[in-house]
């Protein structure tokens, strides 16, 4: 049976997801949908003319009910970026009732969903409860994007590469996300203990972390490339069955302080989806901060919990 992925949403990121994906070479057919049917059509004649430079792989529109029989499927619908700074959770209405009638569709689905869509945490949940699917099979990409700029920012300001930068962002992806400096690590070393290091770089690479998807939409109106690669990475490990830790968002059930809330803490990542939560190292600060991060989450899924 072929390897195949689904993209519902060919916007901006669906289009980014699908070219990443393809580039990664783990997939060997890719099924695009979208509502705008020849948006879809266009999208998949793009990608097949440009095949000569990607492993061997189809690209065709599908509906949704077609999606069925693939590995994953990534949902990328929905209102965009929102320009001037305003909160993800502010894309909460326009979206979750998208979601929600894809999930019922996706009911009894035997693969994994990834939800790229914003705010990301709360579709997530959204989904999950639609498609009455596992927590582990239904993925948000989370702070696997915030995480990446963290480790991105931290080795410009040391002059290294960012592979040797061991950090996590945890919680919201969005205003109320968590830095976790206190477990951070320079290949073994803990950040604080590097030379030259201090808590203002600290101070300002987080707030530089929390704003970065604002300031590239201000500047292009939408955020897109970035995330195209994260998603395409994160289904490489999922489609490899990699075992890999990873900051990804799903509904909580292992931590009774979170238990019902999706949100962001490394996981264990592979075939069977998100399975094993690892809680990681904090300080009492930054398990207050996670604990706020958790409410601003409750509280947004509550506003639109079903009846």
């Amino acid at each position: 049976m072929k390897t195949s992925v689904g993209i519902i949403g060919m916007g901006w990121v669906g289009s980014s997801v699908a070219i990443s994906l393809l580039h990664a070479g783990v997939v060997e057919e890719l099924l695009v949908h979208d509502l705008r049917v020849e948006v879809a059509e266009g999208e998949a004649m793009d990608l097949t003319q440009g095949s000569t430079f990607y492993p061997m792989a189809t690209v065709r529109v599908a509906a949704i009910d077609e999606m069925r029989q693939a590995r994953a499927i990534v949902l990328a619908v929905g209102n965009g970026s929102l320009p001037g700074g305003k909160s993800r959770l502010e894309q909460l209405a326009k979206n979750v009732g998208i979601v929600r009638e894809i999930g019922r569709a996706l009911q009894g689905y035997a693969g994994v969903v990834v939800v790229v869509s914003n705010p990301v945490d709360v579709l997530t949940h959204a989904l999950r409860e639609a498609a009455d699917l596992p927590p582990e099979r239904v993925i948000g990409t989370g702070t696997m994007l915030d995480t990446a700029r963290l480790r991105q920012m931290v080795a410009e300001r040391l002059h290294l590469a960012s592979q040797s930068i061991h950090a996590y962002v945890v919680g919201e992806h969005g205003d109320s996300e968590v830095v976790l400096w206190s477990s951070a690590r320079v290949g073994g070393t803990p950040i604080a203990q590097w030379p030259s290091w201090t808590t203002e770089d600290e101070t300002s690479i987080a707030a530089d972390v929390r704003t970065a998807g604002y300031d590239i939409v201000r500047r292009k109106g939408t955020s897109n490339h970035a995330i195209g690669l994260v998603t395409a990475e994160l289904l490489s490990v999922l489609l490899r069955d990699e075992c890999r830790v990873l900051a990804v968002s799903r509904v909580q059930t292992d931590v009774d302080q979170f238990r019902d809330v999706a949100l962001t803490l490394p996981v264990v990542v592979g075939a069977d989806g998100a399975t094993l939560v690892v809680l990681p190292e904090m300080s009492s600060g930054e398990r207050d901060a996670l604990a706020r991060s958790a409410d601003v989450l409750r509280t947004a899924q509550h506003s639109v919990a079903t009846g």
